[in-house]
């Protein structure tokens, strides 16, 4: 009898331990995602890591107060950017849709690609001024980092200009 008393007990503490080991493992996922959601859709400058408050504290080495402050940035600029990001993908594939119509309508692409400009325009508008409230948040070297950082945003998108052309005054001359 003891020894079914002892079996039934291990059995209970390890059924115990399991379920322990379940729950925390449910948990810390849960977790990792709702990070996830807080982290900032812009690669680093190296491609290989999101802006969130581990990547400034490792790369920038931001400590506690600026991490509070990074955080309240992050929550007035993440959810801008999302619903922008949405709406400028839902525009465009409302565009390629009709694109691809026996008979586009060119008015309505007009529109379309009209809308797409103003929400790309208020997504810069957003980006350089979550930017611009990092960058007040830096010392002067943290400051630099987060200009690399932040290169990438505001590069060309590898479009090529012919070779005749040359670029003047935010405009293109034709070589003579």
């Amino acid at each position: 009898m003891m020894r079914k008393t002892q079996i039934l007990t291990w059995a209970v503490v390890f059924l115990a331990v399991t379920n322990a080991v379940t729950i925390g493992t449910i948990l810390y996922h849960n977790y990792q995602e709702s990070q996830e959601k807080t982290n900032v859709a812009i690669n680093s400058a190296d491609g290989s890591n999101m802006i969130n408050g581990r990547y400034l504290r490792q790369t920038l080495g931001f400590d506690a107060e600026q991490i509070a402050s990074f955080r309240e940035i992050n929550q007035q600029f993440r959810p801008a950017v999302y619903d922008l990001t949405i709406l400028i993908d839902s525009l465009k594939t409302n565009m390629f849709s009709e694109m691809q119509k026996s008979s586009p309508d060119t008015v309505l692409l007009r529109k379309l690609s009209a809308s797409i400009g103003e929400m790309h325009g208020q997504l810069k508008y957003e980006t350089y001024n979550f930017f611009l409230r990092l960058k007040n948040i830096c010392t002067p070297e943290q400051a630099k980092e987060l200009e690399k950082t932040f290169q990438p945003l505001f590069k060309t998108e590898g479009i090529t200009h012919p070779p005749y052309r040359h670029r003047y005054r935010g405009g293109f001359q034709k070589d003579s």
